[in-house]
């Protein structure tokens, strides 16, 4: 009997999949996400969307978040500064060749959110909790672990850390509006992480790595 489901779930793991779809048309054709509209373009009843999305800021969240998944963990061991930096602003190889298409469409959506979140607090909020923080986890983790090997300062806050690297892809993409996928973009991207990765870093440590670079 082990891995049997049982009989209601996949036609509500199917409901989702409709529901979010359905969510995520409206987002992309600008139009304002609400119970009736979602139910109109899903085809689920406004009971089975409640049945299964009792706040409609939940439902909304999730499928801002489609398609994005938690990173895994930063292993022991490996080029920390490439992995944070990679996790930031990309791969520098997607400004070329045939990836610009696709990350085109992920900022276009990326944008859009950005939007819906900022006009609305509890939204903001409920995507904060139930996904933003979770994806920060394991390069917190891992920039935590750096600081206990005297890697970087001791009085180093993992958590503003992220948000001032965050802030660099940030500012690129909603203030500038430029694209990541720019060759440019990503050189002056990687210049800003390089200055926070240098204050990160102990005194001695920090002049090295400036003098290397």
């Amino acid at each position: 009997m082990t891995g049997q489901r049982g009989p209601g779930r996949p036609r509500d793991e199917e409901l989702d999949v409709r529901l979010i779809s359905a969510v995520l048309e409206l987002i992309d054709s600008e139009q304002e996400v609400t119970v009736s509209r979602v139910v109109s373009v899903s085809g689920v009843s406004r009971a089975g969307l409640y049945r299964r999305w009792p706040a409609l800021t939940d439902l909304i969240a999730a499928a801002l978040d489609r398609g994005r998944v938690v990173p895994t963990e930063i292993p022991d061991g490996a080029d920390l500064r490439e992995a944070v930096f990679g996790a930031m602003v990309g791969d520098p190889a997607l400004a070329a060749g045939g990836a610009d298409a696709s990350l085109a469409a992920i900022e276009a959506r990326f944008r859009r959110r950005i939007r819906l979140v900022m006009a609305d607090r509890e939204l903001q909020r409920t995507y904060w909790d139930s996904h933003v923080r979770l994806r920060r986890a394991p390069v917190e983790r891992a920039l935590a672990a750096a600081v206990a090997r005297g890697e970087f300062r001791a009085d180093l806050d993992p958590e503003a850390a992220f948000d001032a690297f965050a802030g660099v892809a940030y500012y690129q993409l909603v203030v500038r509006g430029d694209s990541l996928a720019e060759p440019a973009t990503q050189d002056r991207a990687r210049a800003a992480l390089d200055l926070l990765w240098r204050g990160m870093q102990p005194e001695g440590e920090a002049a090295r790595t400036a003098r290397a670079g």
